[in-house]
């Protein structure tokens, strides 16, 4: 029996204005799951006509760095996703105001870079939508939060909505909440990693083979987070079950509890967060 073809979810046009990492990443798990056709894809960056080869060959994308070229790609997109630099950002937003129609959206990755900038860079209410994934989405593993303005409608909250699930989860948030939430997906991969060099180092210390320490770490942490999202258990309920009154684990949670872990990891939390409001703020005093 022949089997169908999958009928893509989006069959807009969507253009990324930027081609580094977050980019490709998106694109990769959008094609990976059939979100896409890779024809309706472009990507656009300033010179290096080797990367936008490489994506090509790899992806079946189309690309360009031609500036001939770039003002009818931009113009005749349904969806245009900023993934530049911050530094290159109102150059580009003012170029591309005089090309857009009322009902093309724009999606920002840019850290630190508000929807009210956006706009006024554009010098339209243009319908924007700011997003915030992290780097697991290179692995389909991320998780984006989403921030809306007034203008987007319905179809714009799906189709961008479906852009990002096809690299992880994603969270609609009020854009306020943008840097709380940078503070724990956003920047929480660290966190962790740090917490994995840690307790590497233990191993190591204890005698283990880097190796063997390192691999060990690793599915420790797979298998809790495994366990969180498969057991639907909240982590102090699964902490509990494995921490024995006087036992070896309940000694290893003492001596946490006494350099104040808990309060320390929030506090690292809030002062990502707090950070990461003061880029934004200078990132706008730059660009405006």
């Amino acid at each position: 029996m022949c089997q169908q073809p999958t009928i893509p979810l989006i069959n807009d046009k969507i253009v990324f204005y930027g081609a580094g990492s977050m980019a490709e990443a998106i694109v990769r798990g959008m094609i990976a799951r059939s979100v896409i056709s890779s024809e309706n894809i472009t990507l656009l960056n300033r010179s290096s006509s080797e990367r936008l080869a490489e994506l090509r060959s790899r992806y079946g994308v189309r690309g360009s760095n031609d500036p001939g070229q770039k003002a009818e790609i931009l113009a005749n997109a349904n969806v245009i996703v900023l993934a530049m630099k911050p530094k290159d950002a109102a150059e580009a937003l003012r170029g591309l105001a005089p090309l857009l129609s009322p009902g093309q959206l724009i999606v920002s990755v840019i850290a630190g870079l508000t929807i009210r900038t956006i706009q006024a860079l554009l010098g339209t209410t243009q319908p924007v939508v700011r997003t915030m994934p992290n780097t697991s989405s290179t692995i389909g593993l991320g998780a984006t939060g989403i921030a809306f303005s007034k203008e987007v409608d319905d179809s714009g909250r799906r189709l961008a909505l479906n852009i990002f699930e096809s690299v992880g989860i994603t969270s609609v948030i009020e854009e306020e909440r943008m840097e709380i939430l940078t503070g724990i997906s956003g920047s929480g991969p660290a966190y962790i990693y740090y917490m994995m060099e840690a307790m590497t180092a233990a191993g190591i210390r204890g005698g283990l083979s880097p190796e063997q320490s390192a691999e060990l770490t690793v599915q420790s942490v797979l298998g809790a987070a495994r366990m969180v999202q498969q057991t639907g258990e909240q982590p102090a309920a699964l902490r509990k079950k494995v921490t024995s009154p006087n036992g070896a684990t309940q000694a290893a949670i003492e001596t946490l509890e006494k350099g104040d872990f808990f309060e320390t990891v929030i506090a690292a939390v809030n002062s990502c967060a707090e950070r990461s409001r003061e880029m934004g703020a200078a990132v706008e005093k730059e660009l405006l």
